[in-house]
């Protein structure tokens, strides 16, 4: 793609979440929302495949949905209300319409069907992008709007969204599948605590952004889409193969690692707010994940090819690791030990 173009489509990717994050009208979120959509079609299209191709079409069909149901939804809270602004989102039907159309944005089961086909359709830049920068607006959104929201939807909508995301992602063998179905039960884990306490949700979602950054950006480093090449990637980098081990680790929620940390205050806020069923039920279900997550692991780990007559081993590259990467990891393995400090800035 063309440098000028990419950085005008960037450039539009961040006044676009800028604007939704920022505005307190209805039509300006969902102006917002548009330009978002608008700019990152070239971006999942860039490859000219057919696959890709599809992705772009499937995510204009389903954003354009969801769109829609915003404004209908802020509408019809205007009808009744005469109130325009985001967080006096009051009327029932309104509120219900509304998460229809995030959970639409995010890929909440039951409208999840769209992220992993967009997500294998994409690069592995774009990937990142659509996993992270593109979950903030609609996050926002909720977050502005919690008050008013169904506790008991928001439930439902959780947890069947962090079993479906970890029952789906059991038998596959595309990496970008795998992380689309991980996103998915991690914004199960991120809604069902939205109303009880919206900041420990943005803390989930910050956390979840940057673990998933630093599994993005490592496979991109070494070329790895497909749990086969994964095996046969060591050879390439071992130390950010090592580090890309740690990094699943900690977003499959570990003890030691910093992914424990949004797992452990959500389990104690829902026990507080005596929903302790729903924290076992969302624990129990996030035993699914870690099986793929843990399979993953043992791909990285895995130091010879079990079929050694079909796999040549990869030239080891003397390109320094990135410090972006290196940064990240860090903060992906090892911000538990400092969590009291991000609790008083939270």
């Amino acid at each position: 793609m063309n440098p000028q173009a990419a950085l005008i489509f960037i450039a539009s990717l961040m006044l676009g979440t800028t604007i939704t994050i920022s505005s307190n009208h209805w039509i300006m979120a969902w102006t917002g929302l548009e330009i978002n959509t608008l700019a990152i079609l070239p971006l999942i299209s860039k490859s000219h495949h057919p696959r890709a191709i599809e992705a772009a079409t499937k995510y204009f069909l389903t954003q354009a949905a969801a769109s829609a149901l915003v404004l209908f939804s802020s509408m019809t809270n205007a009808w009744y209300t005469g109130q325009w602004d985001i967080t006096q989102l009051t009327h029932p039907t309104s509120c219900l319409i509304l998460t229809s159309a995030i959970a639409m944005k995010l890929g909440l089961v039951p409208f999840h069907f769209w992220f992993p086909e967009v997500l294998q359709g994409s690069p592995l830049t774009t990937g990142l992008i659509l996993s992270t920068i593109m979950k903030l607006p609609p996050i926002t959104l909720l977050y502005m709007t919690s008050p008013s929201l169904n506790p008991a939807l928001l439930t439902t909508l959780a947890i069947l969204s962090t079993a479906l995301g970890g029952w789906m992602g059991l038998n596959q063998t595309q990496i970008r599948k795998i992380l689309a179905f991980s996103s998915i039960s991690h914004l199960g884990w991120m809604a069902i605590i939205i109303v009880y306490n919206p900041k420990l949700t943005l803390l989930n979602f910050y956390l979840y952004a940057v673990m998933t950054a630093t599994i993005f950006l490592t496979l991109n480093t070494t070329k790895v889409l497909k749990l086969s090449t994964l095996m046969t990637a060591w050879t390439k980098a071992p130390s950010l193969n090592t580090m890309l081990l740690l990094a699943l680790l900690s977003l499959a929620g570990l003890p030691p690692l910093t992914g424990f940390l949004p797992k452990w205050l959500i389990i104690q806020e829902l026990t507080k707010q005596d929903m302790a069923l729903a924290a076992t039920l969302i624990s129990l279900l996030s035993l699914l994940s870690l099986f793929f997550y843990l399979r993953l692991a043992y791909c990285t780990a895995i130091t010879l090819p079990p079929h050694t007559t079909n796999h040549m081993k990869q030239w080891r590259t003397n390109k320094p690791t990135n410090v972006t990467i290196a940064i990240l990891t860090t903060i992906t393995v090892m911000l538990l030990p400092i969590a009291p400090m991000i609790l008083t800035i939270v």
